[in-house]
């Protein structure tokens, strides 16, 4: 499967399970009515909640995917952006404006593979 595939088949999952979980909790118990964790049934919106940073998460992964080139820097960035979000995810995009050379723009961090 073309890397072009695979990202449709990963995107494709990752809106259809947002959608149908939003779907399902929204028939739960309506978002206007979410208070977070103080009553049982707003851990719906909760766990919608996490699932969507997740996604988000995974999201930002497939770049740094994209961007190293090295299995145990893939690895080892999966599982910090997994366990610390978006903590990892700010620390991964200022280590690469920080490898910038001083006449580059912020753009070059978007598309340049790491070596």
């Amino acid at each position: 499967m073309s890397a072009k595939t695979s990202l449709k088949v990963l995107f494709a999952c990752i809106f259809a399970g947002l959608i149908s979980y939003n779907l399902w909790a929204s028939g739960q118990q309506p978002l206007l009515q979410w208070g977070g964790l103080t009553t049982k049934p707003d851990r719906y919106w909760t766990i919608a909640t996490f699932i969507d940073a997740y996604c988000g998460f995974l999201t930002f992964f497939v770049w740094v995917f994209y961007k190293e080139t090295r299995w145990i820097k893939r690895t080892l960035w999966f599982f910090a952006i997994m366990l610390l979000g978006n903590i990892a995810m700010s620390a991964y995009v200022l280590i690469q404006l920080m490898r910038l050379a001083p006449n580059e723009g912020a753009s070059g961090i978007l598309t340049a593979r790491n070596r």
